[in-house]
């Protein structure tokens, strides 16, 4: 896939809200199947933009971030969300021994934060959401990789910010 304008989006969150709001938005965008990656050091809002997404989604219970158990699954009416956080893998070959390729197909949605502690074993990223620390807030950038994740980009047509 070529990369342009279209191909990027990015903005600021100002707080938890607008944090919650751009995983809502995303969570109108994404089609079963898609696989995202989510970027940022500790505490720049991995987990609270997948409690966005989830919520949005239709899930009820609370939203951990799975970072002692490696995976926290969530069956959903029209999909299954997967929720991994690889922080704590030493060896990308724990993926392999792990089992999670089996995660991933046409009913789930993937998200997968620290995914460089497993590269070169995952899915390809349909989306990459990198989110950072700025100021009393956060930025983001979400970058389509495939044309799955372009589609995603052309539906998620309001910047979050204005939500």
């Amino acid at each position: 896939m070529e990369m342009d304008d279209t191909s990027v989006r990015q903005g600021s969150l100002p707080d938890e809200d607008a944090t919650l709001a751009l995983g809502a938005a995303l969570a109108h965008a994404i089609a079963p199947g898609t696989v995202i990656y989510l970027w940022g050091d500790l505490g720049a809002g991995k987990t609270t933009l997948s409690r966005g997404l989830l919520t949005a989604l239709g899930h009820h219970g609370r939203v951990k971030s799975p970072t002692y158990t490696l995976v926290e699954s969530y069956p959903l009416a029209s999909l299954t969300v997967h929720h991994f956080d690889l922080y704590r893998f030493a060896d990308p070959e724990e993926w392999e021994d792990a089992g999670f390729r089996d995660y991933f197909g046409p009913d789930t949605l993937c998200l997968v934060e620290w995914p460089d502690k497993a590269e070169g074993l995952l899915p390809r990223a349909d989306l990459v959401v990198e989110l950072a620390v700025a100021g009393s807030g956060r930025s983001y950038r979400i970058t389509a990789q495939t044309d799955i994740g372009q589609s995603c980009l052309t539906r998620l047509s309001t910047p979050p910010a204005a939500l």
